[in-house]
């Protein structure tokens, strides 16, 4: 028999899946519990248009990760703090550090765990590099400067 799953059924498949599964299992275990419903044209037809409207909805996630990213590799963050002898900073500067300036200076909001710094925490004064991801394929170059107090 031929069911469309509602939920994730070990050993039979995903959600949204078509699946041939035995009629008995079918009939007496998965329509029952809610799991799956029965695969007729009304219901293929559904199945269709939803996988769709999840790849129009995908299509335009990913545009509009794309116009982030190149927003975020134009965007400079600037951190004033205070600095030590050979230009080494008191403490660090951390990808949370980041994340709030950008949302507070550029009205970027990006997730912390997102941030990715070359070689960990700043902890020296000059200009460093971090990759922002803001899609599973997409990530933005942000540019980070530290400067000295005054």
């Amino acid at each position: 028999m031929k069911v469309i799953l509602l939920k994730d059924v070990k050993g039979i498949g995903k959600s949204g899946e078509l699946v041939n599964a035995k009629d008995g299992y079918a009939r007496n275990f998965l329509l029952p519990k809610g799991l799956a419903k029965e695969a007729n044209e009304a219901s293929l037809k559904e199945l269709k248009d939803k996988s769709e409207s999840d790849k129009f909805r995908e299509a335009e996630e990913k545009k509009a990760a794309e116009a982030l990213a190149k927003k975020i590799s134009e965007t400079e963050v600037v951190i004033v703090t205070k600095v030590g002898e050979n230009n080494k900073l008191f403490g660090s500067i951390t990808s949370k550090d980041i994340a709030e300036l950008l949302e507070k200076d550029h009205g970027i909001k990006v997730d912390k765990r997102k941030i990715d710094i070359d070689g960990g925490n700043i902890k020296t004064a000059g200009t460093t590099f971090a990759e922002v991801k803001v899609y599973p394929s997409i990530a933005g170059k942000l540019k980070i400067s530290v400067k000295e107090q005054k």
